[in-house]
């Protein structure tokens, strides 16, 4: 079965889209996670033996699932809801497989690997299709992205969703660009899923010392960089300085040069004159367009989340709120999943969610006092952590599962494990 989960996360950023009926899309990953987790579960009853970690990422995930599932009781559009939590309970399986299947450091390596190569495939094609449109023009790579690439991943009706409310384009100093969002519907979740794997790629080459990684390191962050997403620069910023700060004073001078340019490229970006640097620094304008939508998203939210801070409007109802005639694929979200979370499904859940994934990140890094690799872990939560305080990639299948599979490897080597 393990090697099976390593094909299933080497087609994770190009999985096609089914069209069961008409009007609805549905990831594939979704169908082979409910194959997975049933095949699972019939070994495990086999055997007599269902293994369920029992630590506390394993609790605060049964708890954040079950306030989603309690708030449907306020929920005024119950089919709404009800998809919102069939997309939930058909991603949220594999963190009780792969909990289980990925056992030990080495198969978490090889795990981290696989993803490692598969994110660097999908971030190259990214980089190709930002070149293509300096080679053939924008219009062009435009048309070919959006009537050939990209519905085969998304799907007939999310594709002409994301391309109805398309956020692909970004005007840089009064020159309009294409940004980088290769096999996904738009450029802030390729930023969430790369951001995720840089600090694996770089955490093996430091493990492995091949140039490979270091390679895949690049491929990675640039094509990070071309999603042009500012929360995505957000989050790598947030990275860097958690990585320097941390590690500064307990590697050798080899691992410093190494890590002083790894922090020094991500900064350097971010910061020197430039498209880029531009781009990151309009995100600390409050008066700039987006950013002033964004504190007014947030501030419209938080009123609801006061008026309703037990459970929510009901999960998967937030948009009716705003606009009561919304339909189901209008993207109306708070662009903070902390806020999108508590406005949906209470304060306590979004208290869960932190819990969650800054206990894990304790827990990566209490692991890397023993095997180093735990760091760079929880640095990728760091980013994800951060890069969330201005967008929402629950709701992405690829991006949640990659997560997902992030916070299983807390289960890794546990000592004094109680297992159900």
């Amino acid at each position: 079965m393990f090697n099976f989960i390593l094909l299933f996360l080497i087609y994770l950023p190009f999985q096609l889209a089914l069209n069961p009926t008409e009007g609805i899309d549905l990831a594939s990953i979704r169908v082979i996670i409910l194959l997975l987790f049933l095949l699972w579960l019939a070994k495990g009853l086999k055997n007599k033996k269902v293994l369920i970690k029992n630590n506390s990422s394993t609790v605060l995930i049964i708890f954040f699932l079950a306030f989603n599932l309690i708030s449907i009781a306020v929920s005024g559009n119950l089919d709404w809801s009800v998809r919102k939590l069939l997309f939930l309970f058909s991603i949220f399986p594999v963190y009780f497989v792969f909990s289980d299947i990925i056992s030990d450091k080495n198969k978490m390596e090889k795990a981290a690997k696989v993803l490692v190569w598969s994110g660097s495939a999908a971030a190259f094609l990214g980089i190709i299709q930002f070149l293509l449109q300096f080679l053939i023009g924008l219009e062009k790579t435009y048309k070919i992205w959006a009537n050939f690439i990209i519905w085969p991943f998304l799907g007939n009706n999310f594709s002409e969703a994301v391309l109805k409310n398309s956020s692909w384009l970004v005007n840089i100093s009064g020159k309009t660009i294409l940004r980088a969002t290769s096999t996904f519907p738009d450029p802030h979740m390729l930023a969430f899923f790369l951001g995720i794997l840089i600090p694996l790629s770089l955490g093996l080459f430091l493990k492995s010392k091949k140039p490979l990684y270091l390679f895949f390191f690049t491929v990675l962050f640039v094509g990070d960089v071309l999603t042009f997403s500012r929360g995505g620069y957000i989050g790598l910023l947030a990275g860097a300085l958690a990585m320097f700060f941390s590690l500064w004073k307990k590697f050798g001078l080899k691992y410093k040069i190494t890590l002083f340019l790894a922090a020094g490229m991500i900064a350097g970006v971010l910061l020197i004159p430039g498209p880029i640097s531009t781009r990151f620094i309009s995100s600390l304008h409050l008066n700039e367009g987006s950013n002033a939508g964004r504190i007014e998203m947030w501030q419209r939210a938080g009123e609801i989340i006061l008026d309703k801070p037990l459970f929510g409007t009901g999960i998967g109802n937030y948009p009716l709120e705003i606009k009561p005639d919304a339909s189901y694929r209008d993207p109306i979200y708070a662009h903070n999943t902390y806020l999108d979370v508590a406005v949906e499904t209470g304060i306590a859940n979004a208290i869960i969610w932190i819990t969650l994934l800054a206990g894990s990140a304790f827990i990566f890094i209490k692991k890397a006092k023993k095997e180093p690799f735990f760091f760079w872990l929880a640095i990728s939560l760091v980013i994800f952590f951060a890069h969330s305080l201005v967008e929402t990639a629950i709701y992405s299948p690829v991006v949640l599962i990659l997560l997902l599979t992030i916070i299983s490897f807390t289960n890794i080597e546990l000592r004094n494990e109680e297992n159900i």
